[in-house]
């Protein structure tokens, strides 16, 4: 079974000058870089994932926009898939699973963005199809949130999201750890 790397929603708009700046994204980036040379360098599968919009009130990641664009640091190459979603579940509504099934995929390594939204749906997801997940958790960025008025850091906000995935869903590893178990 191939080991399959998932990059999620790693777009314009989270970036600096985006619609929705995340905490940590430059650095989450530059991990998913790593990731992703790793993952050339041994030919192993590559799936970038994009979302975009469709609710007539959603204000990033919009049809045809800049924002929407998967971010230079990790642009697909030629021979890489790219699947477009339009739910926080990569699987939802896609081709993810066919393309993953056809490809004899049966490990995926998840990055990306957001932690607490599609990296989080994306990996609930994987596992419960009966993927073995690892979470590169250093290559994904969330924002801070705000729940019954108080200001929830994004920081808190990751570590929430990673420590209730580290368990059963996935292996939540740091970006080294998780090359050295890519096979």
């Amino acid at each position: 079974m191939n080991t399959c790397l998932v990059l999620v929603d790693l777009q314009n708009d989270y970036f600096p000058g985006g619609k929705m700046k995340l905490a940590g994204i430059e650095v989450a980036a530059e991990n998913a870089q790593l990731l992703l040379t790793e993952f050339r360098e041994k030919e192993l599968p590559i799936v970038h994932i994009q979302h975009i919009s469709l609710p007539s009130n959603a204000f990033f990641f919009l049809p045809g926009t800049d924002g929407a664009k998967i971010n230079k640091r990790v642009t697909p190459k030629g021979g890489e898939t790219v699947v477009q979603k339009n739910y926080p579940n990569s699987f939802r509504d896609t081709s993810l699973l066919e393309i993953l099934k056809n490809a004899q995929v049966g490990k995926l390594v998840i990055c990306g963005a957001m932690s607490h939204m599609c990296i989080d749906a994306t990996t609930r997801a994987a596992f419960d199809l009966g993927f073995n997940c690892v979470v590169a958790e250093d290559a994904c960025a969330t924002m801070d949130l705000i729940f019954q008025n108080k200001i929830i850091k994004a920081s808190e906000v990751h570590a929430s999201f990673m420590a209730a995935l580290s368990f059963p869903y996935a292996r939540v590893l740091l970006t080294k750890d998780a090359v050295k178990n890519i096979s």
